[in-house]
């Protein structure tokens, strides 16, 4: 028997013996209820930040302080999101207006235009400036323009963020310059690749070089200078063309120099996530077909060989029916979101199921989990990748399911990480210790994912369905695909930007009503998945995924264990 179909077998032997309850629907007031403890979650990490640690980086929030480059012991590549030019604020200034605070988000605007600054002795990641920095610079600078344009509001404002995510556009091109085109992992603020702390580097992740597509497209198409989208297309094609070309499959590591592949661990998680992302998402956001056939090639392949069951279990690239790891990690909990944009449901509907229920036995989804869903790693620095699959979900299927989801992990960061001054990291979900961390993305997605959840479309400040979320969920509108990439006026009136949908094409999915005429069809999707975590069979699944940790031989006439017939 072929090993795919084996291991379909195996969780198809381990959903024999499991029963679970129904939830019980969210109700319209209980809606209401959590949408607004969201909110006051949200200011009581943002209020924390602001009057105890702006203008650092990051709060500390056990400290209470501020996190400044250079002043607190480095923790390693962690800090190399950190530039010393206020990361928080910038990566939570669209947060702010979508929660309908417009006073908030205009006093952020001018303390960001007043306070930060990119020329500074610092070396950073390239991909975490652009995602965090140049994102949110891009949407605020869109969100203040429509918010001008439509609402009469913010009349001063001429442009100044984008100005500012240009300047540091700039400061980031020389990554570039390699003979691949693949950018450097790193670069200094002020001196570029002249800087004797970057070191000799030569490797970086393959989604570290292929997530820059849209914040560069959207940067170039609004300053009219091509060479941001130009760099970053060139970059997409050369990882497009080191694909494994009999499996369509992409390495984790490559050498920017030569394109050789450094690890060949194929996945959807950590080193490789947000690749996947953009390739679909520059098709959504920019219109050219090159992406999505490019996706719809990479898709087939993550379906085909990483794809076990609800799991996502890397393989090797070069050996796609051979896995190469026995455990999964956390960032590979956006895929449900993304296979929704792919308008891939029952899949994605299973695979958040599988999350789910570790989410559960856990309290949070810990960094990293085995195939057996025990703990392989215990942090979790309260990432937003299962509420962005679970709000994306939501949206595609209108079940409640999805807002008792939402109510579990709200319940879990106000009992387990809510902490005086913000919200807490934990350091090991077995102990629940935590950590003197609160990133930005916390309040940047975490919380704004939540809110967005719980709210109704007449609560939000503008139609979301007119805007693409980046991988951080800064908001880029759909379009950018009309600009002209080499001959729009930065200056030029806001309002192309924020055009009526009759005007043309709109880039949007289908309509879930002709997609799942059933009411209850996300719920006989999980059905046969009822307790998969609680009810796994660890010495059957380690014929095919050697778990690290087992929890004891099937119970006699348990039918999992006609498996070893």
């Amino acid at each position: 028997m072929a090993p795919f179909n084996s291991k379909a077998v195996l969780i198809a032997g381990i959903l024999m013996c499991i029963v679970r309850t129904i939830t019980e629907a969210v109700t319209t007031e209980e809606r209401i209820q959590l949408r607004e403890q969201v909110k006051e979650m949200f200011y009581h990490a943002y209020r924390a930040y602001m009057e105890n640690a702006y203008p650092a980086d990051e709060l500390m929030p056990l400290s209470c302080k501020g996190r400044y480059r250079g002043t607190e012991a480095n923790r390693g590549d962690i800090d190399d999101a950190l530039g010393n030019f206020s990361l928080t604020l910038v990566d939570t200034m669209d947060t702010l207006m979508l929660l309908g605070d417009m006073e908030e988000f205009e006093r952020a605007v001018k303390l960001v235009i007043r306070d930060v600054s990119f020329d500074s002795d610092i070396v950073v990641s390239v991909f975490e400036a652009n995602i965090r920095m140049v994102g949110g610079l891009l949407s605020g600078h869109i969100l203040a323009s429509y918010l001008q344009e439509r609402h009469g509001l913010m009349t001063w404002y001429r442009g100044d963020l984008l100005l500012m995510a240009k300047e540091l556009g700039y400061r980031l091109l020389p990554a570039f310059n390699t003979t691949t085109g693949v950018p450097h992992p790193r670069i200094n603020l002020r001196l570029g690749l002249k800087s004797p702390k970057l070191g000799q580097v030569h490797e970086t992740c393959t989604a570290c070089a292929g997530t820059m597509i849209l914040e560069f497209a959207a940067l170039s198409r609004l300053t009219g200078e091509p060479i941001f989208e130009a760099k970053a297309r060139a970059a997409m094609d050369y990882l497009w063309q080191q694909r494994h070309r009999s499996s369509d499959l992409m390495g984790t590591v490559l050498n920017i120099h030569n394109g050789d592949w450094i690890r060949r661990d194929s996945g959807v998680g950590a080193g490789i996530d947000s690749y996947y992302e953009y390739c679909l998402k520059a098709y959504i956001l920019l219109g050219d077909d090159l992406y999505l056939e490019r996706f719809n090639k990479h898709y087939t392949a993550v379906m085909k060989y990483v794809s076990q069951g609800p799991m996502l279990v890397d393989v090797h690239m070069h050996r796609p029916n051979t896995n190469s790891r026995n455990f999964m990690d956390a960032l590979l909990a956006f895929w449900p979101g993304l296979q929704v944009l792919k308008g891939d449901i029952k899949p994605a509907i299973e695979t958040h199921e599988m999350l789910y229920q570790v989410m559960q036995l856990h309290n949070f989804l810990p960094e990293a989990f085995t195939t057996d869903f025990q703990v392989h790693w215990g942090q979790h620095p309260l990432r937003p990748e299962f509420v962005e699959s679970t709000y994306f979900l939501f949206k595609a299927t209108g079940d409640p399911y999805y807002l008792e989801a939402g109510r579990r992990v709200v319940e879990s960061l106000q009992k387990h990480a809510r902490v005086p001054c913000g919200f807490a990291a934990v350091k090991d979900v077995r102990t629940g210790t935590h950590e003197d961390r609160m990133d930005s993305f916390v309040l940047a997605e975490t919380l704004k994912y939540l809110y967005l959840l719980f709210a109704s479309p007449e609560d939000l400040p503008l139609d979301l369905d007119h805007f693409v979320f980046t991988t951080e969920a800064h908001l880029l509108p759909l379009s950018l695909a009309r600009i002209n990439r080499t001959h729009f006026d930065m200056m030029q009136s806001p309002r192309m930007m924020f055009y009526a949908p009759e005007e043309e094409f709109s880039h949007s999915c289908p309509n879930t009503h002709f997609l799942f005429p059933k009411s209850n069809y996300a719920h006989s999707v999980r059905q046969p998945l009822k307790n998969l975590v609680e009810g796994a069979c660890p010495t059957v699944a380690s014929r095919y995924f050697q778990p690290t940790a087992a929890v004891g031989p099937c119970r006699e006439n348990d039918t999992r264990c006609y498996l070893h017939e």
